[in-house]
Parts: structure tokens; sequence; C-alpha cells
């Protein structure tokens, strides 16, 4: 079942390295772990160091590891601001090359 998306911009010193619309993003704040979707409340939050998932569907997962840094959503819209960003290639966490950021964007799926 797809869920509504919502538009969610990271970026880092270096630039921003995601800005898409997603079903859902998982990441670890300082109080703990918080997944949000669609209408989700407002939210400010600390992040922690982590992975972040960007999840464009149940199947289509973005992953970066995540350093310190913000998060806010509000207005159905999500900003992470992060110290340091890198995607991680491949199929499960931690697996696979990984490539630094600033990332292009993509058109294929």
């Amino acid at each position: 079942m797809a869920r509504t998306k919502f538009p969610v911009e990271v970026l880092t010193p270096e630039g921003e390295i995601f800005n898409e619309e997603i079903e859902m993003l998982s990441t670890r704040t300082a109080v703990g772990s918080i997944g949000i979707l669609a209408n989700h409340e407002p939210v400010l939050a600390m992040l922690e160091p982590t992975e972040l998932r960007l999840y464009r569907s149940e199947t289509d997962v973005v992953r970066f590891t995540q350093d310190e840094g913000y998060l806010q959503f509000a207005e159905n819209r999500a900003l992470l601001l992060l110290k340091e960003a890198t995607r991680l290639e491949g199929g499960a966490a931690g697996q696979g090359p990984a490539s630094r950021a600033p990332l292009s964007h993509s058109n294929g799926g």
C-alpha cells in the first residue's frame, strides 16, 4: 500500500545531498529512534550518528551514514542539517561501497 509522500531535504556543509519526496524517514535523535510519515506533528530534534533511511517506497530505500545534526519537520516538510553524511550503496545497511556527499540527483528508480 502506497503512503502519502512528503518532501525531504538533506544538507551538509558541502551542500545538498538529497532533495526528493519520500514516504517515510527513519533516524536517531538524542532521545531515541524516530520514524516520520506524512502529516506528522511538528518536530525539532538533535540528531545522533546513525544510519539515516529515506523510504521512497517499501522496497526503495536510500541510506546514508549520518553524523550529528538537526531535524526539523513542519508544514509536512522535513529538513535535515547534518555535519557529515555518506551514502551507502547496495542492499543491506553497511554493505557495499560507500560514496561521499554531495550526490547528483537521478531520475531513475
